[in-house]
């Protein structure tokens, strides 16, 4: 069997090749987007149309979804496969979502719901998973060296989106009214005490949803879509990565002024002068020594993965890290809280349960070794990958 994987970069990509070659299946490998990220739809497709005259794919594969991929892997009748492994992604309010073509596995279950009903014979739900096995061949090579440079009470890894807030560049211009403002603040304070559901998309008024809009020059007009967009993109890329902005810098304030905290980010972290800072962290060479060494690992998932797992669940579990993450409503369906991570609820409670465990180390390693052997058996890419398979083979 021959497949096709169009790449842009993903850190997931080389495992999910690994993987299909272990399968016994021969991968070919587009890569002019990993090194120009202005490629253009028509680019796109030109390129995916060169593969398919001269190859017999048995699919042509990418993770996230692309609509000019979409459409032309319909043109031919070849099934085009994507694993979306981000949220929010605007791609899929594409007309090309509707494809007969599409094999779409979406990791979100909430955010599955809400697509499936548009395509409902070619969209499908599928967690996120982790090389355990990569992480292995780091981690058992970690010196003691290592453990003392990557060990802390508290680890965070991950953007704190500042640099990433297009809601902030319209308050640096002055782009909105001082109402639109009080009630983004409003409805941020209101989002940050509840944990587990999501509301900023169906409490934003239309005339605030507006307002954002036609703020911003470059606000993304979908031409080809099967839903008005303006809300989603609203809620999730503007408000959304503001929310994640204020939730993280508040948490992590919080915590460094108790504990010893290291955060490893390009972030700007002027506005924490009691966090270790760390820059950033080598994906695959030092974040999972930097999970292995620390006696906690948090996480806190952005609001627009509405009720599934980021990556990083994943991954800190894999190399056998001790997790804190905020409660997801999928994470029942996979794990025991309590027994293979730790959830919290509030900041609160949160404060209070990295006091508990920093004092209760062999409750803290216990829980961290259960979390590890159950996504060693449960929750790699050769477990997932093969779910794919079946579902792509009729069952």
């Amino acid at each position: 069997m021959e497949i096709l994987i169009y790449r842009y970069n993903s850190i997931c990509e080389p495992d999910i090749i690994q993987v299909f070659e272990s399968f016994g299946i021969t991968v070919y490998q587009e890569k002019m987007e990993m090194t120009d990220k202005q490629v253009s739809p028509s680019r796109q497709a030109a390129k995916i149309t060169e593969w398919l005259l001269s190859h017999q794919f048995a699919f042509v594969f990418s993770v996230n979804f692309y609509p000019a991929i979409s459409y032309t892997c319909n043109h031919f009748k070849i099934p085009y496969v994507c694993w979306s492994v981000d949220s929010p992604v605007a791609e899929l309010f594409s007309n090309a979502l509707k494809n007969e073509w599409n094999r779409i596995f979406l990791f979100d279950r909430a955010q599955y719901a809400f697509f499936h009903p548009y395509n409902p014979e070619h969209i499908f739900y599928l967690p996120l998973a982790t090389n355990v096995r990569r992480w292995e061949k780091v981690l058992l090579e970690m010196t003691d060296e290592d453990y003392q440079k990557y060990g802390s009470d508290v680890a965070f890894v991950g953007s704190l989106y500042s640099e990433k807030s297009r809601y902030d560049r319209l308050l640096e211009r002055n782009s909105l009214s001082a109402y639109a403002q009080g009630y983004v603040s409003g409805l941020i304070q209101a989002q940050l005490k509840v944990f587990g559901y999501n509301f900023l998309y169906d409490s934003l008024s239309e005339e605030v949803v507006q307002e954002i809009a036609s703020a911003d020059p470059s606000f993304y007009k979908g031409q080809d879509v099967f839903l008005d967009t303006d809300r989603y993109l609203v809620a999730h890329q503007y408000i959304g990565m503001k929310l994640a902005n204020v939730e993280r810098t508040t948490i992590l304030s919080a915590l460094s002024e108790r504990f010893n905290v290291s955060l490893y980010t390009r972030s700007d972290t002027s506005a924490l002068p009691h966090v270790h800072a760390k820059g950033g962290a080598g994906t695959l060479t030092e974040m999972p020594k930097i999970f292995q060494a620390s006696k906690i690992n948090l996480n806190i998932t952005m609001r627009a993965i509405e009720s599934g797992l980021s990556l990083r669940v994943w991954d800190v579990l894999g190399c056998g890290g001790f997790l804190l993450t905020n409660y997801q409503a999928e994470i029942p369906e996979y794990f025991e809280i309590g027994k293979d991570l730790e959830v919290y609820e509030s900041t609160e409670d949160l404060i209070q349960k990295v006091d508990y465990y920093l004092h209760h180390d062999a409750e803290r390693m216990e829980i961290a070794l259960h979390g590890y052997e159950k996504t060693a058996r449960y929750h790699t890419y050769e477990i997932r990958l093969a779910e794919m398979i079946r579902v792509l083979s009729g069952g």
